[in-house]
């Protein structure tokens, strides 16, 4: 299905009756993350989930966006379908739009569960120093010989090394340097909404430990860890993450 938001041509699906449940996917993926989930759930529930602006069949932003951009378009995707949202699900960077919608009152839910979700600044780590260097000189450092003749390689090696997603961005570069930046401690902190944290107990992306610093952020909230799961916990363990969301639900 498509529908036109904030000008941008987007792409969501639409399945099964009862309380709409509002999946939003992380950074550089797309709708059909929750494709497992979707499937368990909309026996239930009406299951909502959308490409987010740039992933997916949903156009670019044509300018750099900041995360409220992102909260808004949602925003205004909910208000385009005329939907009352009783959960919204997000991972990853899905997690961090709600929490900012959520805490800015942009985006209106009776629960929300987070799965695995970014938000913890990181701002003192190597990593996001490199991302700093590189987002300043890094570009104008690999033309200088002899990272000239490396180029391409030297980059990939970079970015593998500190796992950022910076690499594969293309036109939302800019944009991904603005959102990992923003902090959502605060935000976390004004939510009252009834909140599930699922989180893997081996994700190397967002740790166990972010998790357990939201919990202590967000007032009436529970952390539950899903053994032998990374960071997309709900594809790796969809049937454990189906019914820890039924069971809050």
């Amino acid at each position: 299905m498509k529908v036109i938001v904030k000008n941008l041509a987007t792409e969501y699906k639409d399945e099964g009756v009862g309380k709409v449940l509002l999946f939003l996917h992380g950074w550089q993926d797309n709708l059909h993350s929750f494709d497992s989930l979707a499937v368990s759930l909309s026996s239930d529930y009406r299951i909502i989930r959308l490409d987010l602006p740039g992933f997916g069949g949903t156009e670019a932003p044509k300018e750099v966006w900041e995360l409220n951009d992102y909260a808004e378009f949602v925003e205004d995707f909910i208000s385009k379908l005329g939907i009352n949202v009783y959960a919204l699900i997000g991972h990853s960077f899905g997690g961090r739009i709600a929490i900012k919608g959520n805490a800015t009152g942009r985006i209106k839910m009776d629960k929300m569960v987070l799965i695995g979700s970014a938000g913890i600044s990181k701002s003192n780590t190597f990593r996001s120093s490199i991302l700093k260097i590189l987002a300043k000189i890094g570009g104008l450092l690999l033309y200088i010989p002899p990272f000239i003749f490396w180029r391409s390689e030297l980059r990939k090696k970079i970015y593998v090394l500190i796992g950022s997603d910076y690499l594969n961005a293309g036109a939302l570069k800019e944009t991904f340097l603005k959102i990992i930046k923003e902090d959502l401690t605060t935000a976390a902190e004004e939510i009252k909404t009834p909140t599930l944290l699922i989180w893997g107990e081996n994700d190397t992306e967002t740790p166990v430990s972010d998790g357990r610093k939201f919990s202590r952020l967000i007032r009436n909230s529970e952390l539950k860890t899903v053994n032998g799961a990374g960071h997309f916990a709900h594809s790796e363990k969809p049937q454990e993450v189906t019914n820890l969301i039924r069971g809050f639900l």
